[in-house]
């Protein structure tokens, strides 16, 4: 065995491997790692506009809160507005209802005290005519008299 004939067919063989494997096996392995530092660099890049589209949403959800909150107190101060307005009305509904009781109390008291009026001069009337018939001890007659005690009424 001739070491230069064992070098000389070794290095045969590993040229042969070479061609073999430059020609065959390299190119599937080359595009696997293309198509895989494809796929991460896509990844990298979906992570990134997923983080944007995070950070877009955080802030659109902020300013919803925002105006929900905005919104929110617009309502109460609406409602609170409206309630000081249906007290007042409220109030102004018992004033009236207040004067008008106060009102028909006074025209009550009025026609009682008409119907006082009317009752005192009858009774003084009455009285009057009972003096007269004492005084003149003879009874005196209401229709014969009756402009007399009318006259007697409106005077009271």
């Amino acid at each position: 065995m001739n070491i230069n004939l064992t070098l000389i067919g070794q290095s045969i063989s590993f040229a042969l491997f070479v061609w073999f494997c430059v020609k065959y096996v390299w190119p599937p392995i080359t595009q696997a790692m293309s198509a895989r530092q494809k796929k991460i660099a896509d990844g990298l890049s979906a992570a990134d506009r997923a983080s944007l589209d995070l950070e877009l949403a955080q802030e659109k959800a902020s300013s919803e809160m925002r105006k929900a909150k905005e919104e929110g107190a617009a309502l109460i101060d609406q409602a609170n507005k409206r309630a000081a307005q249906i007290v007042e009305a409220s109030k102004a509904d018992a004033r009236a209802e207040g004067e008008k009781l106060i009102e028909q109390a006074r025209a009550e008291i009025q026609q009682e005290r008409v119907q006082a009026r009317d009752a005192l001069r009858a009774e003084v009337a009455a009285i009057a005519i009972a003096g007269a018939e004492k005084i003149l001890e003879t009874s005196v007659d209401a229709k014969a008299h009756s402009e007399m005690l009318d006259k007697l009424a409106a005077e009271l």
